[in-house]
């Protein structure tokens, strides 16, 4: 259930300001309203729904030009993150990183963003959840959530910046496989992300 409105969320099946009717989507789904509840609660939690007095859960208003600024913390986050996979990091994975990475370009050339979205999200998860730190697995988490919550119509996913960041993808790829280095490992990998951030901050001058 909290999977299934999180994804509604995120592709905007539910836009911002939507009020969320928890008995529809009971009977919608065929069950009773206290998983509908409980997902809701869980999404409060992550700030992508909110209560308001005599209306009840809404989705939550987004304020784009957050979505740099998280960018950014991400990009150390997932880069010191990745550093510390790359020490331990297993052979098997490599050929699991490739092939989404591949599938991420039939997605990008099938004009399927979500589906790109969510095989780009997969891919950095491969790579930092060997970090074994679980308290910046939690934050890289934390913070990704976040930019789920802004993602959508308008978003950086839907600029020419996502053909190079599958180029990038090789590179970090390519960095992990050969073992290079980890302070060029660390500077691609945080580069990686802030690049979509710059990406995201000219578009955004563009339309003001």
């Amino acid at each position: 259930m909290y999977r299934l409105l999180k994804a509604r969320i995120i592709e905007r099946v539910y836009v911002p300001g939507q009020r969320i009717v928890i008995d529809q989507i009971a009977k919608e789904l065929e069950t009773s309203s206290i998983p509908v509840r409980e997902a809701i609660r869980q999404l409060e939690s992550e700030r992508l729904i909110f209560y308001k007095q005599n209306v009840g859960p809404v989705v939550a208003e987004v304020n784009e030009s957050d979505y740099s600024d998280t960018l950014r913390v991400l990009a150390v986050l997932e880069g010191y993150a990745t550093v510390l996979s790359a020490q331990r990091f297993p052979g098997n994975k490599i050929k699991q990183l490739k092939v989404h990475n591949k599938l991420m370009e039939e997605a990008l050339e099938e004009f399927d963003i979500i589906k790109y979205s969510k095989l780009n999200t997969a891919f950095h998860q491969m790579i930092w959840e060997e970090c074994n730190n679980n308290y910046l697995m939690e934050s890289i988490k934390d913070t990704t959530s976040r930019l789920d919550s802004i993602r959508g119509v308008g978003s950086t996913l839907y600029s020419i910046r996502v053909k190079e960041s599958i180029k990038e993808h090789e590179e970090i790829i390519s960095l992990l496989e050969n073992g290079s280095d980890f302070p060029e490992l660390e500077q691609l990998s945080r580069q990686h992300k802030i690049k979509t951030a710059e990406d995201f901050e000219r578009r955004r001058l563009k339309q003001t």
